[in-house]
């Protein structure tokens, strides 16, 4: 799976990079209720960079669904929203499109001292911070009847997140921890906050559970519903991811990017949205960032 690069600084990226190509004949095609073949309405790719907790979602609904609307294509990178930020500014991943967790994370990427890749975003959709947990873990029944921040402190209990250096999630988690600390006087939760052994990056934190590395970790109810994690709520806390897409100022496929984001804010893609944990918002907040300055308004899928 193969990621453009752009500019002369450009670097190739390997098993980072997921190209998100439907490969049946019939999914590419796609077939009429006569039995007939449908023709796509448009062909090449757009590359999309966003945020790691969309990976299931992008892979398995929005870019097929995409792909049967208009016939374009999704070469996407997963990773978390500041990382990619980085990533665009020093020109080693070519983008279209980038999709963030966190509305300020845009910021860095606007005006000239940034590089002045984009100038304006859309917020489209919130999904709650959630615990997820393995069932297979042996203090799963006491997180099914405990309070959360009760539990995860015990001796034995490895608590997985995600680096707030490089990823909102990350930032989320350590708030929930030390907000529920102070609010709760839990002052273990304070060192959790503040401990690495269990920092794992964005695309490899449901693997982890998963493979039972962890017994519980920080995920968006989006992420948790696509990988089908078992969850409690944060009770004691209530933060959201708030997902943003912009489209880049200098695209290399400006067409394809312009549908891409109609689609996403259209109605099949919130539909898509509320089906797998994300609540949209409608219509989307359009932000037209100047600098420091930013306006808003409510955004419209058609242009």
């Amino acid at each position: 799976m193969v990621s453009r690069t752009m500019g002369r600084r450009a670097r190739r990226v390997g098993a980072g990079a997921t190209t998100l190509a439907l490969v049946a004949l019939g999914a590419q095609v796609g077939l009429s209720p006569s039995g007939a073949a449908s023709r796509p309405h448009a062909s090449g790719t757009v590359d999309v960079l966003y945020a790691g907790s969309l990976l299931e979602l992008m892979q398995r609904s929005l870019a097929p669904a995409f792909h049967r609307a208009t016939g374009y294509s999704v070469s996407g990178f997963p990773n978390g929203s500041n990382a990619l930020a980085s990533e665009i500014k020093g020109e080693t991943q070519a983008a279209d499109v980038f999709i963030s967790a966190s509305p300020g994370v845009n910021d860095s990427l606007a005006g000239k001292g940034n590089g002045d890749w984009l100038s304006t975003y859309s917020a489209f959709g919130d999904s709650p911070l959630v615990l997820g947990y393995n069932p297979a873990s042996r203090f799963a029944r006491e997180l099914r009847a405990e309070p959360w921040y009760d539990v995860v402190g015990r001796a034995g209990f490895h608590l997985g997140r995600t680096d707030p250096a490089t990823d909102p999630k990350g930032v989320l988690a350590v708030d929930a921890l030390e907000g529920v600390a102070l609010s709760y006087d839990r002052p273990r939760l304070d060192a959790l906050a503040t401990a690495t052994a269990d920092v794992f990056p964005e695309t490899a934190l449901v693997g982890e559970l998963q493979a039972g590395q962890l017994d519980a970790g920080f995920f968006y109810a989006v992420e948790a519903s696509a990988a089908h994690l078992r969850t409690v709520p944060l009770v004691g806390t209530a933060l959201s991811a708030t997902y943003t897409v912009a489209r880049l100022n200098r695209a290399p496929h400006p067409a394809a990017a312009r549908a891409f984001v109609r689609f996403l804010l259209g109605p099949v893609g919130r539909r898509l949205l509320r089906a797998n944990g994300i609540t949209p918002i409608v219509p989307a907040r359009s932000v037209v960032v100047r600098g420091s300055t930013t306006t808003s308004g409510p955004a419209t899928p058609t242009t």
